[in-house]
């Protein structure tokens, strides 16, 4: 990831934390939350900026790890994943959530409320060849 894209991630998470979400909830069309991670080989906490949906059905969270379309997932999925927990941050909320991958069944569910948002998540899904995960965040597990 280059200079630029992580400073202005460090801006996002910065403004989103000072503002409780008041600056930063929105990016594109989507809604937007802070995924705190603990790095898996580094030990060190990452904030991002993630893209998510509203579960209609549960009340928790579903992110998607489309890293733009490129090939691998991003680093964030592979943090949460290998905890199976994570903190989040929603407009002036902070949580601890378990992390799950979405079963094909509720992703199949979940990713057409993903799209309405951002409609680039479609377009992600066909510039790849690896299928983009959905991961659910869960404030009750």
């Amino acid at each position: 990831m280059g200079f630029i894209v992580r400073l202005f991630l460090a801006i996002h998470v910065a403004l989103y934390r000072a503002t409780g979400g008041k600056i930063g909830a929105r990016f594109m069309g989507g809604n937007v939350l802070i995924l705190t991670t603990v790095g898996r080989r580094s030990g060190q906490r990452r904030d991002t900026p993630v893209m998510y949906v509203r579960d209609p059905e549960q009340d928790r969270y579903a992110v998607i790890a489309s890293n733009g379309g490129a090939a691998t997932h991003p680093a964030w999925f592979h943090n949460a994943t290998a905890a199976g927990s994570a903190e989040i941050q929603v407009r002036d909320r902070q949580m601890a959530v378990g992390v799950r991958q979405a079963t094909e069944e509720e992703r199949a569910r979940l990713w057409p409320l993903a799209v309405a948002d951002y409609k680039g998540f479609d377009d992600y899904q066909k510039k790849t060849q690896r299928h983009i995960p959905m991961l659910l965040l869960d404030p009750h597990a």
